[in-house]
């Protein structure tokens, strides 16, 4: 027989749902009917509820205090309460304050889940375990999901995005491994940056990211994924779609060549340098779109022609064995001659796709290049960076969440925003929001409000 006594006195007690030594920010929310005659109204009591809110440097304790109040002289009647407004933290204890600084820490400085409950922990006297620190910023991504759909259409609503994909493991539960997934970037030269998760690495996943009406310019390196998706939608006139190519990827497999190809390769190296040259011009320049089409049908247009008949004469009398590190620079060249000369026709086309590249030491790319993507913000290099601190994702599902949380901050550091003011501002906006209403968190007048922020 089991005694319970014995086995309830030996369970330990239950930690307090905030911690007690946290001090406390109260609110107190009057009803309007009292508002309006106090006199007429008493004090019964009052309802409480507690939450825990995240300041720099400090947790704290907010409390809502809504008393209630019974009619004076008319004892029969209901109390009368002020309604909790809505609010992010209404099924549990984080506040958007504390949420925020959760999803900057990991996707903007980089600190792991781990890392965070050590921090909160050992400085603070607050444990929230990490298992919970992920409930919060999955809460975070499904509030958010209206405003990332936003981003991304804003993304894509120019005809001409820069894309990328980077791998990322994740665990599968059961699995007891790590598998490969894969953070695609979609960029939108002089614009925003939307983020996309995906376990594969196929076609398939770009016919999830762009909708079936998008038309305009895609620009990547050579993954043959991007060519299947763009054949895959060439017969519609209604929407075409153009494939641009990467001039940077091309460059790099001749700098990896120089030590075998010699002087043709330097020489190579040194036409694409001049390529280089003149679209640093045109940048420092701001040259519109219709200029640069100009410039580079005089002065990029013959380069390109020249290195095309080299490249051409070079692979036809077999001067590098096909297998050599140089021959297969000449034919990704030429077999991505098409999708690299394209720039030469809109002048809105970048000569490369750095600006969604993770950047790589000793790649040999020109100074003009480096400056301009180090100018726009390389838009890949905050994942790179951070999959190095935090190596995983939890699950495929939790994929979404970074994707999300990535296109947040990145949204935020682009426009000089502190990040942490800003998701703080928006997860209290809006569960008091119609969906309608999400563009108004994306205009400048709320990145002002987001600027200037307590």
């Amino acid at each position: 027989m089991i005694n319970w006594t014995t086995t309830l006195t030996s369970i330990a007690p239950r930690r307090p749902r905030l911690p007690e030594h946290l001090p406390v920010v109260e609110t107190v929310i009057e009803p309007d009917e009292v508002k309006a005659a106090p006199d007429e109204w008493r004090c019964i009591g009052e309802e409480v509820s507690e939450h825990l809110d995240y300041e720099p440097a400090r947790f704290l304790r907010r409390r809502t205090v809504r008393p209630k109040y019974v009619r004076r002289g008319d004892n029969g009647q209901p109390p009368v309460i002020a309604p909790l407004p809505p609010s992010l933290q209404a099924a549990g204890i984080a506040a958007p304050g504390l949420i925020a600084a959760v999803a900057v820490a990991k996707y903007c400085d980089h600190l792991p889940l781990y890392r965070q409950e050590q921090i909160y922990r050992t400085r603070h006297g607050v444990h929230l375990p990490r298992q919970t620190l992920s409930r919060f910023l999955t809460l975070a991504a499904f509030w958010l999901r209206p405003v990332y759909e936003q981003i991304k259409t804003t993304v894509l609503d120019g005809g001409y995005v820069q894309m990328d994909e980077t791998p990322i493991k994740y665990l599968e539960p059961g699995n007891g491994q790590t598998l490969t997934g894969y953070l695609w970037t979609m960029h939108r030269p002089g614009g925003d940056t939307c983020y996309a998760w995906h376990p594969g690495r196929a076609a398939e996943c770009l016919d999830a990211m762009i909708p079936d009406h998008w038309h305009g310019i895609l620009q990547s390196d050579g993954y043959g994924a991007y060519r299947s998706f763009v054949r895959s939608r060439g017969g519609r006139t209604d929407a075409p779609i153009v494939l641009g190519g990467c001039m940077a990827h091309a460059r790099r497999k001749f700098h990896e060549a120089r030590n075998q190809g010699g002087t043709i390769c330097l020489f190579i190296i040194r036409q694409m340098q001049n390529l280089y040259h003149i679209e640093e011009t045109l940048r420092t320049a701001r040259s519109s779109p219709r200029v640069r089409v100009a410039v580079r049908a005089e002065s990029s247009r013959p380069i390109m022609a020249r290195l095309h008949r080299l490249c051409a004469k070079l692979q036809e009398t077999r001067r590098f064995l096909p297998r050599s590190a140089m021959g297969q620079a000449i034919a990704y060249l030429l077999n991505q001659w098409q999708h690299l000369s394209q720039y030469l026709e809109d002048g809105r086309m970048e000569i490369d796709n750095n600006l969604v590249e993770p950047e790589r030491s000793g790649d040999g790319l020109p100074k003009a290049a480096r400056r301009a993507s180090a100018a726009s913000q390389n838009a890949i290099r905050p994942t790179a960076i951070g999959k190095k601190n935090w190596l995983f994702v939890g699950t495929e599902t939790a994929g979404d969440t970074t994707a999300i949380l990535y296109t947040m901050i990145e949204y935020a550091r682009r426009r000089g925003i502190d990040p942490q003011k800003w998701l703080r501002r928006i997860l209290d906006e809006l569960p008091r929001m119609k969906i309608q209403e999400v563009p108004r968190l994306l205009a400048p007048d709320s990145h002002s409000a987001a600027r200037h922020a307590a």
